[in-house]
């Protein structure tokens, strides 16, 4: 084993056991990450979230210029409740050359990779910068992410490249749709059901609005981009969840709409979103119409952009060359790469371990993947030392 393996190795087993699970706090794992970066001349800042319990890190290796990448890891794992660990979860063990524990693949692996890296980027010439971007609450809707990128938009902060270490097996992949998920809740006025015109119906509000976004869905299929290599092609919306009414004989008082929507690019989703919005508050004026106390909300559960393929896209061609990985690939599951994109840098998700294991008992990752990691950003740091 090389000591930059051996030292990566090292810091994940610090990384696993801090228990960052997204209802926690990831304040002490934070504090550890800024202590190493530091201790390696980066330029470090720990931006608190508005609750205080949960932050964002961010920091600098190299000139303070535009133009260099971002190295970008999520801090927060999945709980591990009610799954059959045959360890303890937050305790790294080795075994077979695989390293487990909860978050070892997702995505403390790559995290520790970056961190084992810094001294050795610190060393060289660097003439474009490389930041470190590590977030909190990934897994419950990018919500560090969704802060960090604006205010980094607000500094003026413009990195010509993002680097998302999710786990992929090191595969270069340049784009997945996004997710958006809702929830709208109807608020009706109770009565005798042989008298349904005495109240108002909320399940019958709710079907109307379902009906409304079933009609979306497939319009949907219709504004398909040219050449969408998604599967399926075009944006989609999933009715998940409907629940309401007390009985038969009872005009339902409330009822509650959980749906979802997957778009391809970005117009997909402003379309969706202001069809519905206009039916919802036609819908809602008609409630209310009926009796003051009636009406719809609608809950943002979480909104994150997809990461949309682009013919031109430096990053993309800068892993290829450093990995010789011919082409590059789509997936269904969604990470913070779309959000870097806002910033109008070129994205790709690369990392090590295999998104099969994330979320499961007896995650892990192993220790080829982790060398061939160290061996892409070894490369990545030669080439932040190259002229721009």
């Amino acid at each position: 084993m090389t000591p930059l393996l051996a030292r990566t190795e090292t810091v994940l087993a610090e990384l696993i056991g801090y228990p960052t699970v997204s209802s926690d706090s990831n304040l002490a794992m934070i504090a550890a990450l800024a202590e190493r970066l530091e201790d390696a001349g980066a330029r470090v800042e720990v931006l608190a979230s508005a609750c205080g319990a949960k932050a964002n890190l961010f920091a600098t290796l190299g000139p303070d210029r535009d133009g260099g990448i971002v190295l970008s890891g999520h801090s927060d794992v999945v709980p591990v409740t009610d799954q059959n660990w045959s360890r303890d979860p937050f305790v790294m063990h080795r075994e077979a050359g695989r390293l487990y524990g909860r978050g070892a693949c997702d995505m403390k692996g790559f995290i520790a990779a970056c961190l084992a890296m810094a001294p050795e980027f610190a060393a060289r010439d660097l003439r474009r910068p490389i930041h470190f971007a590590f977030t909190h609450d990934e897994e419950v809707g990018c919500l560090g992410a969704r802060d960090l990128v604006p205010q980094l938009a607000a500094r003026g902060i413009r990195p010509a490249m993002a680097l998302i270490g999710e786990p992929t097996m090191m595969r270069i992949i340049e784009g997945h749709k996004g997710c958006c998920e809702y929830r709208a809740v109807f608020q009706g006025v109770e009565g005798h059901g042989s008298a349904p015109d005495l109240g108002v119906n909320a399940a019958e509000y709710a079907v109307r609005y379902v009906s409304r976004l079933l009609e979306l869905n497939e319009a949907l299929k219709a504004r398909v981009p040219a050449g969408s290599r998604f599967d399926p092609p075009w944006s989609t919306i999933n009715i998940g969840r409907i629940a309401g009414g007390v009985a038969t004989n009872v005009i339902a008082p409330r009822a509650e709409v959980e749906w979802e929507m997957r778009p391809v690019v970005q117009a997909d989703q402003d379309f969706v979103k202001d069809a519905i919005t206009a039916h919802e508050a036609a819908l809602d004026a008609q409630m209310r119409g009926r009796d003051p106390r009636a009406g719809i909300t609608t809950q943002v559960i979480g909104e994150v952009c997809g990461l949309e393929p682009m013919e031109h896209n430096a990053a993309r061609d800068l892993i290829a060359a450093l990995t010789g990985e011919n082409g590059a690939d789509l997936v269904p599951f969604g990470t913070e790469a779309g959000l870097f994109q806002t910033l109008g840098c070129d994205v790709v998700v690369c990392g090590p371990g295999s998104i099969d294991q994330a979320h499961k008992a007896d995650e892990y990752v192993s220790l080829t993947q982790l060398e061939t990691c160290l061996a892409l950003l070894g490369g990545i740091g030669d080439k932040m030392c190259e002229p721009a």
